[in-house]
């Protein structure tokens, strides 16, 4: 369901693309470096967004670096990491277990099974320290769940409103603080316009295999996309972003859409 909040590459001037994907590369090292190999086949646009806009919230220290790996191998390129690079990191393999969780109680699939095997010792250590974040999540989730096994009429909207709530605790840097109000509007709608997008994307391949899919086929889905995404930016500027402002907003204004503008569009 992850995957849609991305840059739209062409709008942005190269040295933003380059300083978004020292954060990507950061946030990859990240992974690795607190979870290992395992870690770092979690890794998401959608947290390298998340790791952006608390960076530049909360006006975090960028620590800069250069390093190889196994995709660049022959070249060193730069890395960017903040303390919201360790925050996002955990949070990625995080939801990479809830979602094998969920996986394996619908499915009770091996691949399901031998996923949770891998990443429990390193769940169990990132809910000692985010006990907040992984009750938030495994509520959200437990609620979807049970959704879904319905063939409501409200189906969508509730679904949405359940990952809404998913995104809401993973936005969750610093409960309680003044921008938490701001940070919760902007990550509810921004999780209801993923669930909603990850509905329609998947319908057509849905509806073949006889899978579960929340769209009747009489929705405005452009309508109630456009909605959840006014609502999200609506709270976005009103937070203090200063840093990465361009890039943040390439995202949110551009890059969420790209996938459904190569479809409808062929952009």
């Amino acid at each position: 369901m992850f995957g849609y909040v991305q840059i739209r590459k062409p709008e942005l001037k190269v040295k933003d693309y380059e300083l978004y994907h020292s954060f990507y590369c950061g946030l990859c090292h990240e992974l690795k470096e607190r979870h290992g190999i395992k870690g770092q086949i979690t890794l998401t646009y959608d947290c390298t967004f998340l790791v952006m806009l608390l960076s530049s919230l909360y006006e975090l220290e960028v620590e800069k670096k250069t390093c190889r790996c196994i995709v660049h191998p022959a070249k060193k390129h730069a890395l960017s990491i903040t303390d919201a690079s360790r925050y996002c990191a955990d949070m990625n393999v995080l939801l990479s277990w809830y979602h094998f969780k969920d996986d394996h109680e619908d499915e009770k699939s091996i691949k399901a099974a031998g996923g949770l095997a891998l990443y429990r010792s390193d769940f169990l250590k990132i809910k000692k320290e985010y006990a907040c974040q992984c009750r938030g999540i495994a509520k959200a989730m437990k609620e979807l769940a049970a959704v879904e096994k319905t063939a409501a009429a409200d189906a969508l909207d509730r679904g949405a409103s359940c990952f809404g709530s998913l995104m809401m605790s993973l936005f969750a840097y610093k409960p309680g603080d003044i921008f938490e109000h701001d940070l919760k509007g902007m990550a509810y709608h921004l999780g209801r316009f993923i669930y909603i997008m990850d509905a329609w994307d998947d319908r057509e391949e849905d509806l073949k295999k006889g899978r579960y899919n929340p769209l009747r086929g009489d929705e405005d889905i452009e309508r109630l996309l456009f909605d959840e995404m006014a609502k999200c930016s609506y709270y976005f500027e009103k937070l203090p972003c200063l840093q990465y402002g361009d890039i943040l907003r390439n995202i949110l204004y551009a890059g969420v859409w790209n996938k459904y503008d190569r479809k409808t569009k062929g952009q």
